[in-house]
Protein backbone atom coordinates (compact mmCIF):
# COMPACT_ATOMS: atom_id res chain seq x y z
CA UNK A 1 0.00 0.00 0.00
CA UNK A 2 1.04 3.24 -1.20
CA UNK A 3 2.19 5.14 2.19
CA UNK A 4 -0.14 8.80 2.34
CA UNK A 5 1.12 12.63 3.77
CA UNK A 6 0.26 13.01 7.33
CA UNK A 7 -2.88 15.18 7.67
CA UNK A 8 -2.51 18.99 8.66
CA UNK A 9 -3.56 19.93 12.39
CA UNK A 10 -6.43 21.96 11.05
CA UNK A 11 -7.65 18.37 9.34
CA UNK A 12 -7.21 16.71 12.37
CA UNK A 13 -9.06 18.67 14.56
CA UNK A 14 -12.23 18.91 12.10
CA UNK A 15 -12.26 15.12 11.63
CA UNK A 16 -12.02 14.69 15.42
CA UNK A 17 -15.21 16.72 15.99
CA UNK A 18 -16.94 14.19 13.83
CA UNK A 19 -15.63 11.31 16.03
CA UNK A 20 -17.44 11.25 19.72
CA UNK A 21 -15.06 10.66 22.66
CA UNK A 22 -11.95 10.05 20.53
CA UNK A 23 -8.88 12.38 21.24
CA UNK A 24 -5.56 13.85 19.87
CA UNK A 25 -2.49 12.33 21.66
CA UNK A 26 0.40 13.46 20.11
CA UNK A 27 0.41 12.30 16.42
CA UNK A 28 -2.00 9.64 17.85
CA UNK A 29 -6.16 9.59 17.88
CA UNK A 30 -6.86 7.79 21.17
CA UNK A 31 -10.46 6.57 23.04
CA UNK A 32 -11.16 4.31 25.68
CA UNK A 33 -14.14 2.42 25.60
CA UNK A 34 -16.28 0.53 28.51
CA UNK A 35 -18.01 -2.37 27.38
CA UNK A 36 -19.60 -3.26 30.72
CA UNK A 37 -17.54 -6.52 31.24
CA UNK A 38 -14.41 -8.23 30.52
CA UNK A 39 -16.37 -10.92 28.29
CA UNK A 40 -18.11 -8.00 26.62
CA UNK A 41 -14.61 -5.76 26.02
CA UNK A 42 -13.09 -9.14 24.44
CA UNK A 43 -15.86 -9.10 22.11
CA UNK A 44 -15.11 -5.31 21.26
CA UNK A 45 -11.82 -6.24 20.53
CA UNK A 46 -12.41 -9.58 18.56
CA UNK A 47 -14.77 -6.77 16.16
CA UNK A 48 -12.01 -4.36 16.18
CA UNK A 49 -9.66 -6.57 15.12
CA UNK A 50 -11.44 -7.79 12.08
CA UNK A 51 -11.82 -4.22 10.99
CA UNK A 52 -8.26 -3.10 11.58
CA UNK A 53 -7.35 -6.68 9.47
CA UNK A 54 -9.55 -5.94 6.46
CA UNK A 55 -8.31 -2.52 6.09
CA UNK A 56 -4.50 -3.66 6.95
CA UNK A 57 -4.49 -0.70 9.36
CA UNK A 58 -3.50 -2.57 12.85
CA UNK A 59 -4.39 0.05 16.31
CA UNK A 60 -3.04 -0.61 19.60
CA UNK A 61 -5.32 -1.95 21.74
CA UNK A 62 -5.20 -1.87 25.40
CA UNK A 63 -7.43 -3.96 27.73
CA UNK A 64 -8.07 -3.27 31.27
CA UNK A 65 -10.82 -5.07 32.76
CA UNK A 66 -14.03 -3.79 31.00
CA UNK A 67 -12.09 -0.47 29.22
CA UNK A 68 -10.65 -1.06 26.40
CA UNK A 69 -8.11 2.01 25.14
CA UNK A 70 -7.51 2.17 21.02
CA UNK A 71 -5.12 4.05 19.52
CA UNK A 72 -4.63 4.74 15.85
CA UNK A 73 -1.53 6.32 13.75
CA UNK A 74 -0.10 5.55 10.50
CA UNK A 75 3.62 4.64 11.31
CA UNK A 76 4.49 4.92 7.16
CA UNK A 77 3.82 8.48 7.42
CA UNK A 78 4.78 9.33 10.99
CA UNK A 79 1.82 10.95 11.90
CA UNK A 80 -2.19 10.56 11.64
CA UNK A 81 -3.73 10.37 7.95
CA UNK A 82 -7.11 9.49 6.58
CA UNK A 83 -6.52 5.68 7.12
CA UNK A 84 -6.51 6.36 11.29
CA UNK A 85 -9.65 8.39 10.82
CA UNK A 86 -11.55 6.22 8.67
CA UNK A 87 -10.96 3.30 10.71
CA UNK A 88 -12.29 5.32 14.20
CA UNK A 89 -15.04 6.14 12.34
CA UNK A 90 -16.01 2.42 11.83
CA UNK A 91 -15.02 1.39 15.34
CA UNK A 92 -17.79 3.85 15.98
CA UNK A 93 -19.72 1.95 13.97
CA UNK A 94 -19.53 -1.07 16.31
Amino acid sequence: MEAMPPLADAEITEALEALSGWARDGDEIVKEFDCGTFAAAIAFVVRVGFLAEKADHHPDIDIRWKRVRIALTTHDANGLTNRDLDLAAEIEAL
